[in-house]
C-alpha cells in the first residue's frame, strides 16, 4: 500500500493549502483507492502560513480589532495553535497592502501599529512564542508603529510622540523603552522571513520595495533617509546594530524593529513552517510526495514552500510531484531542486475566473492523471 504525503501550499485567491490537500486527496484515491494519504498543508512566511499552522496543529482563528496602515480600525485574524504556546500573527493581516486601494498606497504614511497590537493580543491570551509572517507590507516604517504598540515612545526633539509612517521617523531624536510589554521578555519572537536586504542603501527596504508600496524617487529618498535616521538612534539608545543585519530591510524594515524591540530571530519561512508541522517525521516510509502552489515558475525554486518540501523529501530517495494551477516561465528549473515533475491544473482554454472557479476540481483530476502516470494501483490497494 503506497503511502503518499500531500503538501501543497495554498493557490492564492482561490483555495486554502488545506483545501488544495484535500482536492489533491480525491485524486489520489481515485487512482489508488487503498492508499495511505496524509495531509500537510505548508507555506513559507507569506501568504497562507497563519491558515496552514492552524490546520496542521489543530489550532484556531482568532481575531482582533486593530488599525489597518491607515489607522482604520479592522478586524484581523491571528492564529492560536494547538500547542498552547504558540500564536501566528501574519503582517499582512493587519498591515498588509491588499488592505489599501492603489490610490491609498503612501509608505510615507502607513504604520505597522495594526501588527503590534496583533502581537499585544497573543500576549494578552498567554501565548508566549510568537511566529511573525511579514510578506505583503504596506509600510515603510522600520517596526516603528510596531514597537509603538508594544510600549515603546519614540519621541522628536520636544519629547513628543513621532507620527505614523515612514515619514514619522524623520523627526526621531531618541527612544525610550522603559514602558515596552514586560511580556515580551518572557516571550520567544520568530520572523518568517525569506529575504535578506539591509535596512537601508541600494538593497535597502525602500529602495528596493517602496516603489510597489508607493513610493515616488522622492520618497525612495526620504524613506532611506528616515530609516537611517531610525537605526542610528536604536544604536545609540537601545544599544543594538541592526542596520547591516541580514532581513533587517524585510517589511518596509519591520525585520529591524522585530530584532530590536522584540530580540526576534530571522528564518527561513519554510523552515519555520515544515519545523511546526513536523513534516520530516511524516515523510518517515513515504512512497510519493505531492506539492503544489498557483503558479509554479523560476521564481519557485528560491525556497518557497515546494521546493523546501522537495528538498527535504528528495535527500530521503523520495520522488516528489508538483501540481500548480499553472506553469509559468522557467518552471522547468524545479527539477534540479528535487521535483520529480510538474503539472498544471488547467485544461484547454480557460479565464483566469473559470480555472479559479473550479480549482478543486481541476487539482483532483490532474492529481488522479499525475498517479496513473506513476503506475497502476498495487494489489492491496
Amino acid at each position: 500500500m503506497r503511502r503518499v504525503v500531500i503538501a501543497p501550499q495554498e493557490f492564492k485567491g482561490s483555495l486554502t493549502g488545506l483545501e488544495i490537500a484535500r482536492a489533491m486527496e480525491v485524486g489520489v484515491k481515485r487512482a489508488w483507492p487503498g492508499a495511505e494519504t496524509l495531509l500537510i498543508p505548508v507555506a513559507d512566511g507569506g501568504d497562507g502560513t497563519l491558515q496552514a499552522l492552524v490546520d496542521a496543529s489543530g489550532g484556531s482563528i482568532r481575531t482582533a480589532r486593530v488599525p489597518d496602515p491607515l489607522g482604520r480600525l479592522i478586524d484581523a485574524q491571528w492564529g492560536a495553535l494547538g500547542d498552547g504556546v504558540t500564536a501566528i500573527v501574519e503582517m499582512a493581516r493587519a498591515s498588509g497592502l491588499a488592505l489599501l486601494t492603489p490610490e491609498e498606497r503612501n509608505p510615507l504614511l502607513t504604520s505597522t501599529r495594526g501588527v503590534g497590537e496583533l502581537m499585544v493580543a497573543a500576549l494578552e491570551a498567554g501565548f508566549r512564542k510568537l511566529i511573525i509572517g511579514i510578506g505583503g507590507s504596506a509600510t515603510n516604517d522600520g517596526g516603528a508603529g510596531m514597537a509603538q504598540a508594544l510600549g515603546a515612545r519614540l519621541l522628536d526633539a520636544e519629547g513628543r510622540p513621532v507620527g505614523p509612517g515612514g515619514a514619522g521617523l524623520e523627526a526621531l531624536e531618541s527612544i525610550d523603552v522603559s514602558g515596552l510589554d514586560p511580556r515580551l521578555a518572557e516571550a520567544m519572537v520568530e520572523v518568517a522571513c525569506d529575504v535578506n536586504n539591509p535596512l537601508t542603501g541600494p538593497d535597502g527596504a525602500s529602495a528596493v520595495y517602496g516603489p510597489q508600496k508607493g513610493a515616488t524617487p522622492e520618497m525612495v529618498r526620504r524613506l532611506d533617509t528616515a530609516l537611517e535616521r531610525f537605526g542610528s538612534v536604536i544604536r545609540r539608545d537601545l544599544g543594538v546594530d541592526i542596520a547591516d543585519s541580514p532581513g533587517a530591510g524585510a517589511a518596509g524594515g519591520l525585520g529591524a524593529g522585530l530584532m530590536a524591540f522584540a530580540r526576534a530571530s530571522l528564518r527561513s519561512g519554510s523552515d519555520i513552517v515544515l519545523e511546526a508541522t513536523h513534516l520530516e517525521d511524516h515523510l518517515d516510509g513515504a512512497d510519493l510526495v505531492i506539492v503544489g502552489e498557483g503558479c509554479m515558475d523560476r521564481s519557485t525554486v528560491y525556497d518557497k514552500a515546494p521546493i523546501a518540501v522537495a528538498r527535504k523529501a528528495h535527500a530521503r530517495g523520495i520522488p516528489v510531484l508538483a501540481i500548480c494551477g499553472s506553469l509559468g516561465d522557467g518552471y522547468e528549473a524545479v527539477h534540479d531542486h528535487g521535483i520529480t515533475a510538474a503539472f498544471g491544473a488547467a485544461t484547454g482554454p480557460m479565464t483566469l475566473e473559470e480555472a479559479l472557479a473550479d480549482t478543486h476540481r481541476l487539482v483532483a483530476t490532474a492529481t488522479e492523471e499525475a498517479c496513473r502516470a506513476v503506475g497502476p494501483s498495487q494489489p492491496n490497494e
